[in-house]
């Protein structure tokens, strides 16, 4: 079973999950364009933070981070009797897991893009709010929704892909008209001067009449 919490500290409202165990906290850690929120040096439950599109996993606003690190902190059986307990979270990306580690058990491929923060004491209020909002789904659900998530995003990878090929081709096209413009500017500029003068033959017509001439 997976747990969902919504926050309602930020606009919209932010959706945050948690595994009902380390089976499941094995499953919840691979989803993209998420933020993993864990005590730090305790035994606790994975909260998994989902990202607004386009929102950065270090600028997450501060009553969110609270929220998230309130939430990890009394879903942990130890760090939930303690005082001055740290979060650690990190982005999804930067989770690391290989087959020597035991289930649900995760470290970083690179320990620099990770924060912390210190919970003093656990929050009831910001607890209650939490567990008002809480709804239960099952892990073929979880599963579903990471399948349209990733489908989400690979949409909006060719999107992009798209976009990008069309702008490279408008630079080429760019490029080649500039490239005539500068390998045919002197014969444009004969041209000019050719049609200017009449191809060098007056008539008539030029206003060189031959009553002019005495």
């Amino acid at each position: 079973m997976v747990y969902y919490f919504t926050s309602t500290t930020v606009d919209p409202a932010a959706v945050l999950y948690v595994g009902k165990d380390k089976f499941e906290n094995e499953d919840t850690s691979n989803l993209p364009s998420h933020s993993r929120f864990h005590a730090d040096n305790l035994s606790s439950a994975h909260v998994y933070l989902r990202l607004k599109p386009g929102q950065e996993w270090d600028s997450i606003p501060v009553a969110l981070v609270e929220d998230c690190a309130q939430l990890t902190k009394a879903n942990s059986i130890e760090g939930n009797k303690k005082d001055n307990v740290t979060v650690i979270y990190t982005p999804w990306s930067n989770l690391f897991k290989n087959a020597s580690m035991a289930t649900g058990q995760v470290s970083f491929k690179d320990h620099k893009k990770t924060r912390t923060i210190l919970i003093p004491t656990r929050q009831n209020p910001i607890i209650n709010r939490l567990m008002k909002t809480r709804t239960v789904s099952s892990a073929d659900e979880l599963f579903a929704d990471k399948e349209n998530h990733l489908s989400e995003l690979r949409a909006k990878a060719r999107e992009k892909a798209k976009e990008a090929r069309k702008e490279e081709e408008r630079l080429a096209k760019e490029r080649r008209e500039e490239k005539y413009r500068r390998e045919h500017a002197y014969e444009d500029l004969m041209k000019g001067d050719d049609e200017g003068d009449g191809g060098g033959k007056r008539s008539n017509q030029d206003g060189w009449d031959e009553d002019d001439f005495m």
